[in-house]
């Protein structure tokens, strides 16, 4: 199972560095659903990895308004309902400028 884990994880390091690059941007979440798969698939294993990564890539559309979503530690098929757990403070600066501006006073 692990040998398909590395051999889809480079699959995918592959559509980033060789095919992304040639399209519009056009995901809605930090991280980018490529990199949402890769470290779904380390946290859960494969089956459950793609399956997290399947259900982000459904949520990524133009109905939703995305933002950060970090792969929480634990399976689920839902957005991480506590992304404040996984922030640094560049991710804070980027999508939460008033907790930056709060932090600073």
């Amino acid at each position: 199972m692990r040998m398909f884990s590395q051999l889809l994880i480079r699959v995918i390091h592959g559509y980033q560095k060789y095919i992304s690059p040639g399209l519009p941007a056009s995901c809605r979440y930090y991280p980018t659903c490529s990199a949402y798969m890769i470290e779904a698939i380390q946290k859960q294993g494969l089956i459950l990895g793609v399956i997290m990564g399947l259900a982000r890539i459904l949520r990524c559309n133009p109905f939703n308004r995305g933002g950060f979503d970090p792969v929480p530690d634990t399976f689920t098929l839902l957005r991480n309902q506590h992304p404040e757990q996984y922030e640094d403070e560049i991710i804070a600066q980027k999508f939460h400028p008033q907790k930056r501006r709060e932090t600073n006073e």
